[in-house]
């Protein structure tokens, strides 16, 4: 099987998996939002669930998998295995041991944590700074056990094991599906119950990953040193690249403390929005993301320069064919998305209406999001971490700037704008960095490809605008009715856009590499 080949297989197998786990996630959702809605309760738990998960995608999924997998890989590729299991087990020590200390702190301030991080919760008059802060407490240790998970995914996904880790998410949304009916009726707190769905789908997800680390012999042992070269190298990496790949997470975040400081159900419209945005970001931009930062290293490690070029070009290429018509579709169905999913029970029209405005302003940003993920990695595979963070700075202080800017006019979704605003801000630096330190190297075909993708895009957009009925219509109709026009809608989009792609020639040997 070619490199390329190898590539595609693995990318699809992620995506299949993730695919699956945001099927499940929009369940969740749909779940939340039915039974809570986006009132004081919903807002209470999303930011008792977004800190926890927040450091988990800057440390865990974030700086440290982007400094780990390469020194791995380049154990795993000119070491002797013992020498590779002797990094494993000191790095598994080391973090296991940062992480513990971190949650024991964080349990014990959870009420001047929430205070940070939700800073208009002290006097809102609904006891929301309480209630978020018990539920902190719970939801809190995933942190620890879903970094000690990611860690496990970062050794299969560098000896290619990669369906594994990209199903282990959707225990996270059974679980909380799960304490959602079966605990939340039986709690004087019912949305508490969200917050114990939460630390059992961190119990979970770890053990899951234990046989299969088992099978291929490398079950750490964990014996904290922070004297091991290895470790050593991992840290020097992981502090740059704190900014440097989890920029948009820390928008996202300013996203949410500003959004504390609006009317009520300003977080909950943020939340229910960006879980739509992440929904092709996870599936396409993510899994892209998670087979090429190994494939990569091991290609420095080689010291291959003209094939790790070429396969700066693939995934670049792969992220437009799917991330501009996934933008342009957010931007069409935003409002008949939200009431298919969403408007059940709890969530009203004025939600509705809300949440749009958002989704709207995180789907112009989408592009430039899913783009970060692939091109921060050409950076990390390098183990060059000082140029990311220098962007990085930059991007979060322009996010800062156009918050403000726009956080008066357009609300919470002046909170969005400015997201997508600095995503793209960041993803041009990104490129113009790797471009000029000879990495990212356009290869054949860029003009012929942009006029197939530009026409697939607007035949796709006028197809959706013009079979897409008004929003309101939606309302009055059944679950299934909505369901099913909607179905119809998306399918009906992608064969106009895939129909248009072949017409004009563009095949799957397109996106093979060549060596």
């Amino acid at each position: 099987m070619s490199k390329s080949a190898g590539l595609l297989r693995s990318g699809a197998i992620v995506g299949c998996m993730t695919m699956l786990s945001r099927v499940l996630g929009l369940v969740r959702d749909v779940t939340i939002a039915a039974l809570f809605g986006a009132g004081a309760g919903a807002d209470s738990f999303f930011i008792a669930f977004r800190i926890p998960n927040f450091l988990r995608r800057l440390f865990a999924e974030g700086a440290f998998n982007q400094a780990f997998v390469p020194v791995l890989s380049e154990y795993a590729t000119s070491k002797s295995r013992d020498e590779t299991r002797a990094l494993i087990n000191a790095t598994a020590g080391s973090l296991g041991l940062v992480l513990l200390i971190v949650t024991a702190l964080a349990i014990l301030c959870a009420p001047w944590l929430v205070w940070v991080f939700a800073p208009g919760f002290k006097d809102d008059g609904h006891g929301k700074l309480a209630l978020t802060a018990e539920m902190l407490r719970l939801t809190f240790p995933y942190l620890m056990l879903i970094s000690l998970t990611a860690f496990a995914g970062s050794i299969l996904n560098s000896w290619n094991r990669f369906a594994v880790p990209a199903f282990t998410p959707v225990l996270l949304n059974l679980s909380m599906i799960g304490a959602a009916f079966l605990l939340s009726p039986h709690m004087s707190v019912p949305i508490m119950a969200l917050a114990w769905g939460v630390l059992i789908a961190g119990i979970l997800q770890l053990a899951f990953q234990v046989p299969f680390l088992l099978r291929l012999g490398l079950l750490p042992v964990p014996v904290p040193n922070f004297r091991h070269p290895g470790v050593r190298r991992v840290l020097r990496l992981m502090g740059p690249a704190l900014f440097g790949v989890s920029v948009s997470q820390i928008n996202l975040l300013l996203d949410t403390v500003l959004a504390s400081l609006l009317v009520g159900g300003s977080v909950s419209w943020l939340y229910y929005s960006d879980r739509l945005v992440e929904l092709p970001l996870g599936v396409f931009g993510i899994a892209i993301a998670t087979v090429i930062l190994p494939a990569l290293s091991r290609q420095h490690a080689t010291e291959d320069p003209t094939h790790f070029a070429r396969m700066m070009d693939w995934a670049l290429r792969a992220v437009l064919l799917i991330g501009l018509p996934s933008s342009l579709a957010l931007l069409v169905l935003a409002e008949p998305l939200l009431v298919t999913l969403f408007h059940y029970g709890a969530m009203t029209d004025h939600d509705v209406v809300m949440s749009a405005q958002s989704l709207r302003a995180y789907a112009a940003g989408l592009l430039a999001f899913m783009m970060i993920k692939v091109l921060a990695p050409g950076f990390y595979a390098r183990q060059d971490t000082k140029t990311p963070v220098k962007i990085g700075v930059v991007a979060m202080v322009a996010n800062m700037a156009f918050n403000l800017a726009l956080i008066v006019p357009l609300a919470h979704a002046g909170l969005a704008l400015a997201t997508a605003l600095s995503a793209y801000l960041n993803a041009f630096l990104l490129g113009r960095g790797l471009h000029k330190q000879g990495v990212l190297k356009a290869q054949p075909g860029w003009l012929k490809f942009s006029g197939q993708l530009a026409g697939g895009c607007l035949v796709m957009l006028g197809t959706l605008w013009w079979a897409t009925p008004g929003w309101q219509q939606w309302l009055a109709w059944s679950a299934p009715e909505r369901a099913g026009v909607l179905l119809a809608l998306v399918a009906g989009g992608c064969a106009v856009y895939v129909g248009w792609l072949g017409l004009v020639g563009i095949r799957m040997r397109h996106f093979r590499l060549n060596g």
